[in-house]
């Protein structure tokens, strides 16, 4: 019996994407956009009802729910030739019309709202599953409605459906251009935090990469969002392949996240497809094989995550999941892992099994390809947290750079309620803005407060290595005072970051980032020593 999936899509992002891979998806399994199934896709062997259902009328229907603060992109939607795919009950529209403003607070502060009529709508949906597996969520957390309301269902999907899993397609901000949401970090790093906490697997889809590979990888000059929707959808289809072509393994949501990620806080995961080709290019494409599938997926430029030069020497592969379609040969796939063994492509964490899993499904029969092998990994490496991925360590600068100007506070602090843990931090921790650009050039400011406990510089000792303490506004002789701010990212995974000229430790803080505010440079994780600092908890 095939495990059911709802997709939820959000905002505009959301939307978009989510289109795309219906597109995709009805493309494979022979169905029109009208949702019938078409005359030449005769073959049984494959599980619609995974991501569809079918109606009295026997037409499909994807079980998805379209929701939405604007009408823009949902409206686009229902003019196009895929409107009467979609069933009309299962689309949402705030009833103001007026959208999120960008602005996660307020996304978040509708969500608290409107969830009543949106969780109406997901439950009439999963009543109607024989055997519902989870959710699948397609967001950004660059906006306001993707990044607001996208966190507001994570933190109610995990309350009200407390075993089913909940993973997600999160798109985060393009660090190479300067966006015109100024407001972005607040966004993405807020969005981070629900990530961490309330989903089971985030597939990270960095829109830096993704452009990086639609110039380099498909030659396109400026490629426009309709081409990385197209790519994103390409990513999505293929990592469902799985249960939508079952095979002898990963037929279910649970077994592909049980295979990649060891313990629940680890499940960020980055994604690689090869080989990628647009319709221009596909006459000049060679032949591809299995070892060449296999070897170019380890290779950093096919991968839809930015990360840095030191990712095949400071960091290792926690899990390897390699997706093959096409028509493989089982020996052809253990030679090529063999292959790649002997030359230690991927290196992997010592405490875990060092090798490369894969799973065999094969192509849709009425979707033409122009490749005999195409691969998709699924990968958990720990380059997901170095600074280096644009998408945390320059989020988190550009958070203090518009932390530090009062202006863009007004928004965030004038609302209340739901958003109180971000005007407010929750547990008696202080609100931004009375924590922003605090330090004065007279004297140390160094305090901050912390569930259940108060610290200041004048009355607080830090515990030092060997047992002895120091004042915290008190340098060392043999130290030069540092100036910078903490950031505290409850429950992402820790930073490989050391800095052993930074000697006191902070303890009791779960996640913690010391930026250099002068620098612009992430300096350490854990123990810091600094003559003047804040503390932000995000």
């Amino acid at each position: 019996m095939p495990r059911e999936i709802i997709t939820l899509q959000l905002g505009q992002c959301g939307n978009q994407i989510g289109f795309e891979f219906w597109k995709q998806l009805c493309a494979e399994h022979g169905i029109s956009p009208e949702g019938i199934v078409e005359e030449f896709a005769t073959e049984g062997t494959d599980r619609k009802d995974v991501f569809f259902y079918q109606a009295d009328d026997e037409h499909y229907i994807p079980r998805a729910v379209l929701l939405d603060l604007e009408p823009r992109v949902i409206h686009s939607i229902l003019n196009s030739p895929y409107a009467k795919l979609y069933n009309p009950e299962n689309i949402y529209l705030s009833e103001h019309g007026g959208g999120a403003g960008n602005n996660w607070a307020s996304g978040f502060s509708q969500g608290e709202k409107i969830h009543e009529d949106i969780f109406d709508i997901i439950d009439r949906e999963a009543d109607g599953s024989d055997s519902l597996e989870g959710f699948v969520l397609c967001h950004s957390i660059a906006g306001g409605t993707g990044s607001g309301l996208g966190s507001y269902l994570l933190e109610r999907l995990n309350d009200r459906y407390p075993k089913k899993l909940v993973q997600t397609y999160s798109v985060f901000p393009n660090q190479d251009e300067m966006s015109d949401v100024v407001v972005q970090p607040y966004n993405s790093l807020l969005t981070l935090k629900r990530l961490t906490q309330n989903a089971d697997c985030v597939v990270v889809l960095d829109n830096t990469a993704l452009n990086r590979i639609a110039t380099d990888r498909l030659h396109i000059q400026n490629p426009s969002f309709s081409q990385i929707n197209q790519l994103v959808s390409t990513i999505m289809s293929a990592s469902t392949t799985t249960l939508r072509y079952p095979g002898y393994m990963n037929n279910d949501l649970i077994g592909l996240i049980a295979s990649l990620i060891p313990t629940p806080r680890l499940h960020f995961l980055m994604t690689g497809y090869t080989p990628l080709t647009t319709d221009q290019s596909v006459a000049s494409v060679r032949k591809t094989t299995v070892l060449d599938v296999m070897r170019r997926l380890l290779q950093p430029k096919n991968v839809m995550v930015s990360t840095g030069r030191d990712r095949q020497t400071n960091h290792c592969y926690i899990a390897i999941l390699n997706i093959i379609q096409g028509e493989v040969d089982p020996t052809q796939v253990h030679k090529s892992l063999q292959r790649i063994r002997e030359r230690k492509l991927a290196n992997f964490i010592p405490w875990g099994p060092a090798s490369i899993q894969v799973a065999l499904s094969r192509k849709s029969p009425y979707l033409p390809s122009a490749h005999r092998v195409s691969g998709l990994m699924m990968a958990n490496h720990t380059s997901i947290s170095s600074p280096s991925l644009g998408s945390l360590a320059l989020g988190a600068i550009l958070f203090l750079e518009v932390l530090c100007d009062p202006c863009f506070l007004h928004t965030p602090s004038s609302l209340s309620g739901p958003v109180a843990s971000m005007t407010s931090c929750e547990s008696g921790r202080p609100s931004w803005s009375s924590s922003a650009r605090r330090t004065s050039s007279r004297r140390t400011l160094t305090s901050w407060t912390h569930p259940g406990r108060s610290c200041s510089s004048s009355s607080t000792s830090i515990m030092q290595p060997h047992g002895r303490t120091t004042s915290p506004g008190a340098p060392r002789s043999s130290e030069s005072p540092k100036t910078g701010t903490l950031i505290c990212l409850t429950g992402w995974p820790r930073p490989c970051l050391t800095d052993h000229s930074l000697r006191a430790q902070i303890r009791d803080l779960t996640h913690l980032f010391l930026i250099n505010t002068h620098t612009r440079t992430l300096l350490a994780w854990g123990r810091v020593y600094f003559s003047s600092y804040e503390i932000i908890y995000v």
